[in-house]
């Protein structure tokens, strides 16, 4: 004989497969928490401490190919008097000895001249602010998927998206042909950023008969401080070929944090 269920049990189980249903995919949208984390994390709290800038480049191949490297370090501090930069009395001499010795001797490594070159004020700005720069950089991404994983040993969600050439400048997009991105974030339970990491790959011409290649990886950890997202560690590689030249470079930018 068959059973049959009370419709009591049957309206119970029905509510509740709906209720999960409804709640369930509202928990697990971690592209949603992310771009409500960006928004809150636009504060302006005064943050200071030293930024640093590693860099190596090498232009070439075999025997016909050089390298150079650099490293220079600035203290500064962003608060309600705006961006205040500072050098130290080592960085300024070491530039002063290798500015006199380069005049002698054009071979001569230059490391903290190269590193002092490396120093933008547009990327420290970026690693003191990256919630603004996030935000623009999804609006030009597909979502794809969400994963459920570790980060440091801590739970995480691991957020991928995809880009294309629409991230590209209106004048870079006469030369470049093709752009295949893909970006991961991982974010914490509240949608607030930990880590990311790209990879652009990017091929096109110009003048014509001269084609190219182009491969970018970027890796970023954040911190949370006082409400505002902060950039602690950021490292470039860039690979190209084109023209019959090589070339490739990395550079790693770190944020210490004081206070």
């Amino acid at each position: 004989m068959t059973s049959i269920q009370p419709p009591t049990r049957r309206l119970a189980g029905l509510l509740c497969a709906a209720l999960l249903a409804s709640v369930l995919p509202a928990q697990a949208n971690g592209f949603a928490d992310l771009r409500a984390a960006l928004a809150r994390q636009q504060s302006l709290a005064p943050v200071k401490g030293s930024f640093r800038v590693e860099t190596w480049t090498r232009q070439g191949e075999g025997k016909d190919g050089s390298e150079e490297q650099g490293q220079a370090v600035l203290n500064f501090d962003d608060g309600s008097q705006g961006l205040r930069l500072q050098f130290s009395r080592d960085t300024l001499q070491r530039v002063e000895q290798e500015e006199r010795t380069s005049e002698k001797d054009g071979k001569a490594p230059t490391p903290a001249l190269t590193g002092l070159r490396a120093l933008e004020l547009a990327d420290l700005r970026r690693m003191l602010a990256p919630a603004a720069a996030l935000q623009s950089a999804l609006e030009e991404a597909t979502p794809k998927t969400e994963v459920a994983e570790l980060w440091n040993g801590q739970p995480a969600r691991r957020l991928t998206y995809e880009f294309g050439i629409g991230r590209l400048k209106e004048r870079e997009r006469k030369y470049v042909k093709k752009v295949d991105g893909k970006l991961e974030l991982w974010i914490a339970a509240d949608g607030t950023p930990l880590a990311s990491r790209s990879q652009t790959v990017i091929s096109g011409r110009a003048f014509v008969v001269v084609s190219f290649d182009a491969t970018s990886h970027e890796e970023q950890v954040f911190q949370l401080v006082q409400g505002r997202l902060v950039t602690v560690r950021r490292e470039n590689r860039n690979q190209s070929a084109g023209a019959g030249e090589r070339a490739e470079n990395r550079t790693v930018r770190t944020i210490q944090l004081q206070g």
